[in-house]
C-alpha cells in the first residue's frame, strides 16, 4: 500500500490529490482536536462543576471505597449492580460534587492552610499515635499505603478536608435551637391526654349484603395493582456451620456423662439461696449482750424491735453462699437452719448476729435430664473445627467449575433446593420461608442473578451458607379467578370498615350533644373502658392510629379511628401540658439534637447554593460506564 502511495506522488496529479487528502485531516485536527480523535471522542468527565471535573476514575476509586466499608459492615459480598440498587453510587456522587463545590468556593474566598497546621493536627490524632501516645510515623506510613496516596498527595487532600470543614463550621458555629422552639416541640411531646372509650367490633356493622360477580370483578380491576404476584426465585441453599454439621448420635454416653461432671456445678446446678437478716453492732460487747438475749429466748426479731431497727435495716434479701463477699457471714449464714440465729460473727465490717428467714434449696438436673443437649453441644463443638475446611473445599469445586449443589455433595453436605420465595421470605400461600440468616440472605438472593457466582455469607456462629440462583419467576398481575376469594373477603372487610366508620360518626353526633359514652356502649353491647397518660409517643394498649386521633380531637371532644378488630369511638377526659423546664437533662439533649438538625439543614443548603451557583452537569454515558453499567 505505501510503495502504491509512493508511485502515486511522483507525478504532479498525485501530488494535488494528497495535498488535498492531507489539508482536510489537517483541519479535521483543528476543530475536533488530536485528542478526541485518538480516543474515539469519549470523555472522561462524570461531572462538571463549575471549573473543576470529577473523572470517572476518581469516582470508581470512592464508589469502591465505599462499596469495601458496606460489604465490611453487611459481611457480604456486593457487585455494582446491587451497589446501584442500595443508592450506594448517586450517594458516592453527590458527596463528590458537595466537595468539588466547597473546594472551588474555598479558592475563591482565597482560604488556604499550611501544610504545618496538617502536620499539627496529624500530631494530636489518636490513629497516628503509638501506645505512648506519641506520633508514630509507622502508623502514618500504613495509613498512606491504606489509602494509596503519597505523602504530597495526602497533604493536599488533608488540605481541602480541613478547608471545607472550616466553611461548615464557620456556616453553622453557634446556631443553637431558639428557646421558643425548644419550648413548643417539649410541650408538644409532654402533653398527656386522657380518654373513655368504647370498641365497636366488626359484629356491630351489621348484615352485609353478599356481592354480586359484577361487582367483585369491577372491585378487582380498580385493585389489580395490590393483587400482582411478586417475584419469586429457586434456588440451592447450602449451610455450613458447627449446627448443621454436628451429628450428637456420634457422641458416647460417656463423653457426655464426663462433660456433665466437668460442667455441673456450673451448667446444672440451681445454688441453694437463702434470705438472711442481719443486725451490724457497734461493739463486739453489745453483740455478745443481744447474743446471750436470743440464747435466754427472746426472738431476732425482738432484739430488731428493741434497737428500734427498720425490715430495711436488716434485710439482707435473697442470696446464694457465692455471691456472699464476706466468706465469714456466708459460712455461717448457709450452717444455720431455716428460722435460726448465728452467733456473734466478726464480720468485715464489725460485729454481726444474722438471721435465716427462709431456705429456697437447691438443685441438681439429673444427666438423664440434660443427657441430649450435652451431645448437641458436644457434637456442635467438633463440627467448629471442620468449618473452615469444609469452606475451602466448597470454593476450590466451584472454582473448578462445579454447580454448588455438585460442590456441597461433593464434600458430604446436602443442598437445599428453596422454591418459590419472595424478597419478604414468604411462600406463594403466604407462608414464612425457614432460611438460615434470613434477612442476609434475601438480601443477598435478590441483589443476584442466575449464573452469579456470589460470595458465601459469613454466620454469627462462625459458619457459612452458600447460594444459587435457580430460576427467576417475575412478577406479574394475578388472574382474577386465581385469587376470587381473596378479593372477596377483601371486599367483605371493606364494606366492614365503612359500616363501622358511619356508625363511629353517628356516636359522636350524640356525644357532642350531650350522649353520654355509657348509653352508647350499652345500646351497642360493649363496655366502656378508660387510659389515662396517652402521649403522641403511644398509650398503653391503643393502636398507633387511635393515639394520633386522640390528638387531632379538641379537648372535651369526640372522635374515632379504626383498629385491626374494629372501630374506636372515645371522648377525650383530661387534657395536660406541663411547662418546659429548659435547664432539664432530657430538655438539654432534646435542644441539642434539634441544633445539630439546624445545623445540618443549613450547611446542606448552603452547599445546595454553592453547587447551583458554580453550575453541576451530570454525563449519564459516562457515569454509567464508570458503574460498569
Amino acid at each position: 500500500m505505501l510503495d502504491g502511495i509512493r508511485k502515486a506522488t511522483q507525478g504532479w496529479v498525485g501530488r494535488a490529490i494528497m495535498t488535498v487528502v492531507l489539508g482536510l485531516i489537517i483541519v479535521s485536527f483543528v476543530i475536533w482536536g488530536v485528542g478526541d480523535m485518538f480516543r474515539g471522542f469519549v470523555s472522561d468527565k462524570v461531572a462538571e462543576i463549575g471549573s473543576e471535573t470529577i473523572s470517572a476514575h476518581d469516582f470508581q476509586n470512592a464508589l469502591q471505597t465505599l462499596m469495601y466499608q458496606y460489604q465490611t459492615r453487611a459481611r457480604m459480598s456486593l457487585t455494582n449492580a446491587q451497589a446501584r440498587a442500595l443508592g450506594l453510587d448517586n450517594a458516592v456522587l453527590q458527596r463528590l460534587i458537595a466537595e468539588t463545590a466547597l473546594d472551588q468556593k474555598a479558592q475563591s474566598m482565597g482560604l488556604a492552610v499550611s501544610n504545618e497546621t496538617i502536620a499539627a493536627a496529624l500530631r494530636t490524632d489518636p490513629n497516628m499515635q503509638d501506645a505512648s501516645g506519641h506520633f508514630s510515623r509507622d502508623r502514618f506510613d500504613a495509613a498512606l499505603r491504606d489509602s494509596g496516596l503519597s505523602e504530597r498527595s495526602f497533604f493536599q487532600a488533608q488540605s481541602k478536608t480541613y478547608l471545607r470543614q472550616q466553611i461548615e463550621v464557620a456556616m453553622a458555629n453557634g446556631l443553637t435551637a431558639p428557646k421558643a422552639l425548644v419550648d413548643a416541640l417539649t410541650r408538644v411531646d409532654a402533653q398527656t391526654r386522657g380518654i373513655d372509650y368504647i370498641v365497636l367490633p366488626p359484629s356491630a356493622a351489621g348484615e352485609i349484603t353478599p356481592a354480586g360477580a359484577d361487582a367483585l370483578k369491577s372491585y378487582f380491576d380498580e385493585r389489580k395493582e395490590s393483587y400482582r404476584a411478586p417475584e419469586y426465585r429457586d434456588f440451592t441453599l447450602v449451610v455450613a456451620s458447627p449446627a448443621s454439621l454436628a451429628k450428637p448420635g456420634e457422641v458416647t454416653e460417656e463423653d457426655a456423662k464426663a462433660e456433665y461432671e466437668k460442667t455441673k456445678d456450673a451448667s446444672f446446678t440451681t445454688p441453694e439461696k437463702r434470705k438472711l437478716q442481719q443486725i451490724l453492732f457497734p461493739s463486739e460487747a453489745e453483740a455478745n449482750e443481744a447474743a446471750a438475749k436470743i440464747k435466754a429466748g427472746a426472738s431476732f426479731d425482738d432484739i430488731v424491735k428493741e434497737r428500734k431497727l427498720s425490715s430495711s435495716d436488716v434485710d439482707l434479701g435473697e442470696t446464694t453462699k457465692a455471691a456472699m463477699f464476706d466468706h465469714a457471714l456466708a459460712d455461717a449464714a448457709f450452717a444455720l437452719p431455716a428460722r435460726g440465729s448465728s452467733d456473734v460473727i466478726k464480720g468485715q465490717f464489725g460485729s454481726v448476729i444474722l438471721h435465716v428467714a427462709s431456705v429456697t434449696p437447691g438443685s441438681v438436673k439429673p444427666f438423664a435430664e440434660v443427657e441430649d443437649s450435652l451431645k448437641k453441644d458436644i457434637a456442635t463443638s467438633r463440627a467448629a473445627a471442620d468449618v473452615q475446611s469444609l469452606h475451602d473445599k466448597i470454593e476450590d469445586q466451584r472454582v473448578a467449575g462445579k454447580s454448588l449443589a455438585d460442590a456441597a455433595k461433593a464434600v458430604g453436605i446436602e443442598p437445599r433446593m428453596v422454591q418459590t420465595v419472595d424478597a419478604a421470605g414468604l411462600d406463594p400461600a403466604g407462608a414464612a420461608v425457614d432460611l438460615p440468616e434470613k434477612k442476609a440472605l434475601l438480601r443477598a438472593v435478590y441483589a443476584s442473578d442466575v449464573g452469579v457466582d456470589d460470595a458465601a455469607l459469613s454466620t454469627p456462629d462462625h459458619g457459612y451458607v452458600w447460594f444459587e440462583i435457580a430460576k427467576i419467576d417475575p412478577a406479574r398481575e394475578r388472574t382474577f379467578d386465581e385469587v376470587k376469594d381473596k378479593v372477596e373477603a377483601q371486599w367483605r372487610a371493606d364494606e366492614v370498615t365503612r359500616a363501622l366508620g358511619a356508625k363511629a360518626l353517628d356516636m359522636i353526633k350524640q356525644l357532642d350533644t350531650g350522649a353520654t359514652l355509657a348509653s352508647l356502649a350499652q345500646s351497642a353491647g360493649v363496655e366502656v373502658k378508660s387510659t389515662a397518660n396517652i402521649r403522641r409517643s403511644g398509650g398503653e394498649g391503643l393502636a398507633p392510629g387511635v393515639v394520633t386521633a386522640v390528638f387531632a380531637t379538641p379537648p372535651n371532644g369526640a372522635g374515632s379511628a379504626a383498629t385491626p378488630d374494629g372501630r374506636v369511638v372515645f371522648k377525650i377526659t383530661a387534657d395536660s401540658t406541663p411547662p418546659t423546664k429548659l435547664d432539664d437533662p432530657a430538655v438539654k439533649a432534646a435542644a441539642e439534637r434539634l441544633s445539630e438538625a439546624l445545623q445540618t439543614g443549613l450547611v446542606e443548603q448552603y452547599v445546595a447554593a454553592v453547587e447551583h451557583q458554580l453550575g453541576v452537569r451530570i454525563h449519564e454515558n459516562v457515569l454509567q460506564s464508570a458503574e460498569g453499567g
